[in-house]
């Protein structure tokens, strides 16, 4: 089964509870889930790219690339701003990154520093500042600081999903 893509995704932060603590375990949880995953995978496997899509590598890449936006997003919201800093929606950064030659374990060793960086920097939020917002520029929407994370713990899950895709794939293709 396809994941739909990520820019085809709608999302709904309407929701007013405080779900801030289950967001933030999500985050943490990534970097185990997404060794759990790759340490496994044939060295091969990793560096193969299907459809015109990124590679294994190039995923785990990704999510490192965009942990610096995540964390300046928080910023801007901690900073009063009216909108949030934009992405870069083509991907340049990881597109040319090269990925593929680094290691596996560099490749989660920087996510998982990178990510442990995030984490501290959101531990400490008190609840006034979770639900301070700013508007995502692509969405058009306002998100609270407690929508961004959601829409960041989403975003690793449409990796983690890809990957698991790639796996598969490479798998089904391995026995017939």
């Amino acid at each position: 089964m396809k994941s739909a893509k990520w820019f085809e995704r709608k999302f709904d932060f309407s929701g007013q509870e405080n779900i801030f603590p289950s967001i933030v375990k999500r985050l943490q949880d990534t970097p185990g889930k997404l060794e759990e995953l790759c340490r496994p995978v044939q060295g091969e496997w990793l560096e193969i790219k299907t459809d015109d899509t990124w590679s294994i590598k190039e995923n785990i890449g990704h999510l490192s690339d965009l942990e610096s936006l995540w964390q300046g997003r928080l910023e801007d919201i901690r900073n009063g701003k009216k909108e949030l800093r934009v992405a870069d929606l083509t991907n340049r950064k990881t597109d040319e990154a090269n990925h593929n030659a680094m290691t596996l374990d560099d490749l989660l060793h920087h996510f998982r520093q990178a990510r442990v960086q995030t984490i501290s920097m959101i531990e400490g939020l008190d609840e006034d500042m979770i639900f301070r917002s700013a508007l995502h520029p692509r969405l058009k929407t306002p998100m609270r600081m407690m929508d961004h994370f959601l829409f960041v713990a989403e975003h690793d899950d449409h990796h983690l999903a890809r990957i698991t895709e790639l796996i598969g794939f490479f798998k089904n293709k391995e026995r017939s």
